[in-house]
């Protein structure tokens, strides 16, 4: 079991910044990467950064050169700063453990992030 829980969505400015944060909890031994998701209303959700157990991170065109993810292994927690915010970054943000031994994955409940002036 691997329980994960996002914090620290909101409002944000258009170019302001805004950090994420998603804690594991239960079995996360069992974690080989971690990934940040977003999805807007109306929309699929998509795939926005990653960070395997190595290290080596990836991002979506999207959001590259302006979001920035991270990890602390020691507090179980993954991390997605996110600067130069658009309008378009409005969306549902859910973190996605994926784990060596199930095929599922676990998922957060979410965190809600609009960029308004």
């Amino acid at each position: 079991q691997v329980q994960l829980v996002e914090s620290g969505g909101g409002l944000g400015k258009p170019g302001g910044s805004l950090g994420l944060s998603c804690a594991a909890s239960g079995s996360t031994f069992s974690i080989t990467a971690m990934r940040w998701y977003r999805q807007a209303p109306g929309k699929q959700r998509e795939w926005v950064a990653s960070i395997v157990n190595a290290g080596s991170v990836n991002y979506a065109n999207s959001v590259k050169e302006r979001f920035t993810i991270s990890r602390d292994n020691s507090k179980n927690t993954v991390y997605l700063q996110m600067n130069s915010l658009k309008p378009e970054a409005t969306a549902v943000y859910y973190c996605n453990a994926v784990r060596h031994d199930s095929p599922f994955g676990s998922w957060g409940q979410g965190t809600q992030v609009t960029v308004s002036s």
